[in-house]
């Protein structure tokens, strides 16, 4: 479908290989988690350079929705008057940089936060501006196909920091130690993705692939896992 180059902390520019098949995944995915209200007007802020800007402009097309682009987020403080979307994607930093601004008046019915972690106060914060909406912190990285868990932050719970939450469908998740052993709850470990939305690997990149994608022991055979290097 497409290669997207990542830097990660590396600093050197890896092109990632994603498969029309997990673009699929990433669309029927989004459909059923946000239905046709939450895509059918989609704020698109993010720059082509980065994988988010597939979820916010492919997947609601792809849901009969329509996309606005804005040439970044804090553009649209310069807008006179309230303006509405159905979804709402952003980084916590961003948006709350936005919303910061007295004269925004925002109205979602979801808003997705990714790219950083996100703190208790942050969605406390996005609750206050964009009164009845549902925060989701979600998490992924380019070898994932922009998103591969998420979680729905809980208005009954405002004081807890939301985690990065369970894997999106088609999606596994694995917490393991140095020999791929999978670690006792609250043991640290290294996260591994597999599923649906794992890349194929990095375009002329065979070494870097051979050690990033894994042969995933738990999953079936001939399927690997993307070892992410986060704790």
């Amino acid at each position: 479908a497409y290669v997207m180059y990542t830097s990660g902390s590396t600093g050197l520019p890896k092109g990632v290989v994603v498969t029309h098949d997990s673009v699929v995944a990433l669309a029927d995915w989004a459909a059923a988690e946000f239905g046709d209200r939450g895509l059918s007007h989609v704020v698109a802020s993010t720059s082509l350079n980065f994988d988010v800007s597939v979820f916010e402009m492919i997947c609601p097309l792809l849901s009969g929705g329509c996309v606005e682009l804005v040439g970044d987020l804090l553009a649209l403080a310069e807008r006179r008057g309230p303006w509405t979307a159905g979804l709402l994607s952003a980084v916590p930093s961003a948006l709350g940089r936005l919303l910061a601004e007295d004269t925004v008046q925002v109205t979602a019915d979801t808003v997705v936060l990714a790219g950083e972690g996100l703190a208790a106060r942050t969605v406390a914060e996005v609750r206050a501006a964009v009164p009845g909406c549902r925060v989701v912190n979600i998490y992924g990285p380019t070898e994932a196909t922009v998103y591969a868990t998420a979680w729905h932050c809980d208005p009954d719970d405002p004081d807890r920091t939301p985690p990065i939450g369970s894997p999106v469908t088609g999606a596994r998740a694995y917490v393991l130690d140095p020999r791929l052993k999978p670690v006792p709850v609250g043991v640290p470990g290294e996260l591994y993705l597999a599923g649906t939305g794992v890349a194929r690997g990095y375009f002329a990149r065979p070494g870097l692939t051979a050690r990033r994608f894994l042969a995933d022991p738990f999953g079936p055979e001939g399927e690997r896992m993307y070892r992410t290097g986060d704790l």
